[in-house]
């Protein structure tokens, strides 16, 4: 397929997947043992129907710029070390990789994303979600 049969929202996705760590879901809770900070951005549908995501911090994604950028006075306070390792997780994996290359844009260092999102997830452990 050419550059020009690729959608251009599919080429942005490329792009920020060149510049961030993605995880993958059997790796998700060592790097919460390692000290990451997982954050689930699923919106609250997804999550009441599917279940939480367990010892992930719920950030709306609608917020979640405002939330981890340690230099907004609307951040989350204990959740503001602009050094510490951020594991975002998404339904699919798709807007939680769009929504960690904006993470490092705001100065974010140590930012992933998880591979497949939830749902990949929820399968590597065997999890039926309705």
């Amino acid at each position: 397929m050419s550059d020009l049969q690729v959608s251009a929202v599919d080429r942005l996705l490329t792009d920020c997947r060149r510049h961030i760590d993605r995880v993958q879901p059997a790796d998700l809770e060592r790097e919460a043992a390692a000290g990451a900070l997982v954050v689930d951005i699923r919106p609250s549908e997804q999550r009441s129907t599917d279940g939480p995501l367990p010892g992930a911090v719920v950030i709306d994604r609608n917020v979640l710029e405002w939330r981890l950028d340690p230099t907004s006075p609307h951040r989350l306070v204990g959740h503001d070390d602009p050094g510490r390792r951020i594991v975002l997780v998404c339904n699919e994996g798709y807007g939680s990789s769009l929504a960690a290359y904006t993470l490092t844009r705001l100065g974010l260092r140590d930012v992933a994303d998880l591979v497949g999102g939830f749902e990949a997830w929820s399968e590597s452990r065997n999890i039926v979600t309705p």
